[in-house]
């Protein structure tokens, strides 16, 4: 089946991040897999899953019933795994029998063929379940999601969109996710994979100005449970994103470096060690974008230090325990130029949303300082992010991942702009909102802002889209070449 990211739903749908902002949702990833299948009978890319996941013919399979009928271990021993056996949970004496924790203490799988989930409840099952899938075993079944290990979603073993959409709207902030009969989910880590030959229904309720969305699946679609989560909550808060008036772009103190991707040349690198206060000026480089491993040097910090930079630390981590942790981002406290890399915008977002971090860098630019960064570390900078659904980059906003960091307020960045032929996306990004200021950098191309003004430096050019106004020509955005400058708050090319 080939894979697709499913984000119809997610063309929805960030206000500058400030002391104000609300707390990012708190998110983690699965620590063993879910297969959740819908009602009758199981499909076979379903079982497949289960048995794969489970080690295949080392798999030791405990199938969960509420009644004794070995009937419902036939399928499962055709998969010749190395152990299939009948858990009887017909009532809650059954289920806190001592004897059930041996039989689970081997398994690397438990399939819940059916009876009462709430019979398991504050059971020996449930707590033996619950350390199996700690230690990466796969737990699932036909019953929804017994044991509540989606977080944060509303499971359904049907696809009734009525009753989900009831369910999830007394549940503000949740996702609904309703199985039809025929189909299941693959949960792993923070990626849900539709299979079978049903469908699957993605619902999240109405709120911050949209109306509620429901979205159907089907085999090979993929979504990402912290994207679809993101969504659900930013819907739920109290002052949700985008705004409807976001703030002017200016700069009000420091200044930014925000490049296009393909390479800094080296005025936009000089210029950038420049505005940190020279060669002496310790500069931090946070390479997370990029997805692991990281390389031991990143290019950008030989960069750096090939055009002058003496002092270059390195501030990297996944965690956001860490990226809490004074000691981790203590040398940001005299830092004087931070500069963003390449690879996925969202990345950052997921690591440094809220943090410590986060703030520090903010300190940086607030103290005279200079952000920069290039491809992600340029749209990362912007209000508005562009391309940040963790499951693609063609998604220009995808709800849940549309704030970004807000160094430059009211404003959406993309980057590889006219390399890659990306002029349409903007166009479609501006129909969406139009109250943002829309710019577009080419690769090898930087717009240096202080204040209220964008100077572009580099090989090419800047593209600049004001929807509350029609530019002279034939195109919907105003071109500003190496050497010109842009009034950002004016909107208007300095002539």
């Amino acid at each position: 089946m080939p894979r697709r990211i499913a984000a119809a739903l997610l063309l929805l749908g960030p206000l500058a991040r400030g002391a104000d902002a609300p707390a990012p949702p708190d998110l983690a990833e699965l620590r063993g897999p879910l297969v959740l299948a819908g009602a009758g009978p199981l499909p076979d890319d379903a079982r497949d899953a289960v048995f794969d996941l489970a080690g295949k013919e080392k798999a030791k399979i405990v199938v969960v019933a509420g009644a004794a009928d070995e009937a419902v271990l036939k399928a499962w021993r055709e998969k010749k795994p190395a152990a299939v056996v009948l858990l009887h949970a017909r009532d809650r004496k059954a289920a806190d029998d001592p004897a059930v924790a041996k039989l689970l203490a081997d398994a690397t799988a438990v399939w819940v063929a059916g009876g009462d989930p709430e019979v398991m409840r504050d059971t020996v099952v449930e707590k033996e379940v619950r350390k199996l899938h700690a230690r990466g075993g796969v737990v699932g079944g036909a019953t929804g999601d017994p044991f509540g290990f989606l977080t944060g979603f509303v499971v359904a073993p049907n696809d009734a969109a009525k009753r989900l959409r009831i369910a999830v709207a007394n549940r503000r902030g949740s996702v609904g996710l309703g199985i039809g009969p025929g189909s299941a989910v693959v949960a792993r880590g923070r990626t849900l994979r539709v299979v079978g030959d049903g469908t699957v229904a993605i619902h999240v309720a109405a709120g911050g100005g949209r109306d509620a969305a429901t979205q159907t699946a089907t085999a090979g679609d993929l979504f990402d449970t912290f994207q679809l989560r993101r969504a659900a909550l930013n819907r739920a808060a109290k002052e949700p994103f985008p705004p409807k008036s976001p703030a002017a772009p200016v700069v009000e103190k420091g200044s930014l470096v925000i490049v296009g991707g393909g390479g800094a040349g080296p005025e936009i690198w000089k210029t950038f060690i420049e505005l940190a206060g020279g060669p002496d000026a310790p500069i931090v480089m946070i390479p997370t974008a990029l997805e692991d491993p990281l390389p031991a040097v990143p290019g950008e910090v030989a960069a750096l230090k090939r055009f002058g930079a003496k002092s270059v630390e390195v501030l990297h981590t996944r965690s956001r325990a860490e990226a809490n942790d004074p000691k981790f981002s203590a040398a940001l406290l005299k830092a004087k130029g931070v500069w963003f890399g390449g690879g996925r915008q969202w990345r950052f977002v997921d690591a440094y949303e809220g943090t410590l971090v986060e703030t520090r860098i903010r300190a940086v630019l607030a103290g005279g300082g200079v952000i920069g960064g290039s491809s992600a570390g340029a749209s990362i900078q912007g209000e508005f992010m562009p391309r940040g659904h963790p499951l693609g980059n063609t998604v220009m906003a995808a709800e849940g991942y549309e704030r970004g960091f807000g160094y430059l307020p009211g404003c959406a960045v993309d980057q590889h702009f006219f390399a890659r032929n990306r002029t349409a996306d903007m166009t479609g990004l501006m129909k969406l909102y139009p109250q943002y200021l829309g710019i577009g950098i080419d690769e090898g191309t930087a717009i240096v802002v202080t204040g209220r003004t964008a100077a572009v430096i580099g090989k090419t050019k800047v593209a600049f889209y004001d929807a509350t106004a029609k530019p002279a020509g034939d195109t919907d955005y105003v071109e500003v070449k190496a050497g010109e400058r842009y009034d950002l708050k004016k909107r208007a090319k300095v002539e």
